[in-house]
C-alpha cells in the first residue's frame, strides 16, 4: 500500500480472549480492483510493542471485486478460534 494508514485498511477486527487481534486487512490501495486482503493475527495488539509498527505475517490471502466480497470470504475463518489456531500452527507462528 502506498501511504494508506493501516487503520484505514482494516476491514474486520476482533480480539482473542488472550489478547491478540484477528484482522482482515486490505492490502490493495483504496479504489483498486481487484481488492486484495489478508487474514492476520497481531500478537502485539494492546501491548507497548504495537506502536513499533509493521504487519504480521498473513494466515490467508484473497482477492475479490469489492471490500465486502473479500471480507465475506475471510470473515468465517476470522470468527473461528479453532481455525485461527490451526492456521497459526500451519504457518509455524505458535
Amino acid at each position: 500500500m502506498h501511504g494508506v494508514p493501516m487503520a484505514d485498511a482494516i476491514l474486520y477486527q476482533r480480539f482473542l480472549a488472550y489478547g491478540p487481534a484477528v484482522r482482515i486487512r486490505r492490502t490493495s490501495d483504496a479504489g483498486v480492483v481487484p481488492v486484495t486482503a489478508v487474514l492476520e493475527v497481531d500478537r502485539r495488539a494492546g501491548t507497548p510493542r504495537e506502536k513499533e509498527g509493521g504487519t504480521p505475517p498473513p494466515l490467508m490471502h484473497c482477492e475479490g471485486a469489492s471490500e465486502a466480497e473479500v471480507r465475506a470470504l475471510l470473515e468465517p475463518t476470522a470468527r473461528d478460534d479453532r481455525m485461527i489456531v490451526q492456521l497459526m500452527r500451519e504457518k509455524q507462528l505458535r
